[in-house]
């Protein structure tokens, strides 16, 4: 039976609930000690804002509870995407100095080996939408730890433990994924199941996000963590807490229905709180769509049948057009007119506290990752 644990949280006990939180998930049972552990970050927003991204009290009490139970073989990653800087997004979450401090590299995986993949298992959708499947050659074997945040997505009504992998085995170009999202999102759950030694995610949803994620969001002070080596489970638990019916979701739904883990609540064991407590909480959370994604959609789906259109929006050098619609919107207008009036109002609580108590550390020195192909 899938087990997934919920604890209720503060901003002064946070980091001994994730070391309980893990242990009540029973984490040395899924993870190998004889392996590489792979720490996958989760980066929305080159620059800070609650809920996009991996929260830093998530990943400090993660290392703290992985370094306590003598894990040695640590690597934190996180890809680049058309629209996000792996580098930047380290240094404006704060994860730098936290990762420095418990001797855990950061690497970016547009700088590792990428490696061709054919999976054992049926496949959705992956070969419909690129001509091979490359995955890091460093995940081969390897364990893999997702730390999600609790968030609604335009695309997929949720995010969280599954859609993590959409930032780990997919290159730069996986925006084109969004015509058959929900198909990939199970092919990648599919895929981890075959390459990974052992699979667990790790939730934070002390500030949630609600509306139009996983970036212009509202935030939304949930007070829980979350724990679970199922990803279809974490993910129909933390859903149905934003107070969505789980089943309703086609990812997972789909995912269930493959028995690549538990989507119904009913047959999930819950631990940490009681699973009467579990059915009352209900965040009332509502999905809406950025206008990028909302233009995204609609392009996609309008031109999918015209050929030439598609491929001239986008798989040429003219769908640096959306690139940079995207960053004027997100950036320079939604960002400075709207999000840091919300992240002010963040800063007041317990939990913004907490964030401004942690250092950016200096602005890392790095290579400039390479330039994919996004198209």
């Amino acid at each position: 039976m899938a087990k997934v644990v919920v604890l209720k949280t503060t901003p002064k006990t946070v980091l001994d609930d994730y070391r309980r939180l893990m242990e009540l998930a029973a984490y040395e049972n899924v993870l190998s000690k004889g392996v590489d552990t792979i720490i996958k970050l989760n980066l929305s927003w080159s620059m800070y804002y609650p809920a996009c991204s991996t929260s830093v009290w998530q990943l400090e009490g993660v290392l703290q509870a992985l370094r306590k139970g003598d894990y040695q073989h640590l690597l934190a990653v996180e890809n680049q995407t058309v629209v996000t800087h792996p580098w930047k997004g380290a240094y404006y979450n704060k994860w730098l100095p936290i990762l420095k401090n418990y001797n855990v590299k950061f690497q970016p995986l547009t700088d590792v080996a990428w490696i061709p993949y054919s999976p054992k298992s049926e496949i959705l959708a992956m070969y419909d939408i690129f001509d091979e499947i490359l995955i890091p050659k460093i995940f081969v074997r390897s364990n893999i730890i997702h730390l999600p945040t609790v968030k609604t997505h335009g695309h997929t009504i949720t995010t969280g433990a599954i859609k993590d992998a959409f930032g780990g085995l997919i290159p730069k170009y996986r925006h084109h994924a969004h015509k058959k999202i929900h198909e990939i999102l199970v092919d990648l759950v599919t895929i981890q199941k075959e390459i990974h030694q052992g699979i667990f995610a790790v939730m934070d949803g002390c500030v949630c996000g609600n509306g139009a994620g996983p970036r212009t969001m509202i935030p939304y002070l949930g007070n829980i963590i979350l724990a679970s080596d199922d990803q279809v489970a974490i993910d129909a638990v933390a859903a149905k807490i934003m107070g969505f019916n789980p089943l309703k979701i086609d990812y997972i739904k789909k995912a269930h229905d493959k028995s690549l883990g538990e989507g119904d609540i009913d047959q999930i064991e819950i631990v940490g709180i009681g699973k009467r407590d579990l059915m009352k909480l209900n965040f009332g959370f509502h999905v809406k769509k950025s206008p990028i994604i909302w233009w995204d959609q609609k392009l996609r789906k309008k031109t999918a049948d015209i050929k030439w259109l598609h491929h001239l929006l986008f798989h040429t050098p003219m769908f640096k057009t959306f690139i940079f619609a995207s960053e004027l919107y997100h950036d320079h207008f939604w960002y400075q007119l709207i999000g840091k009036r919300k992240i002010k109002k963040l800063m007041n609580t317990g939990w913004g506290k907490l964030f401004e108590r942690y250092e950016f550390g200096s602005f890392p020195e790095y290579i400039e990752v390479k330039d994919w192909d996004p198209y």
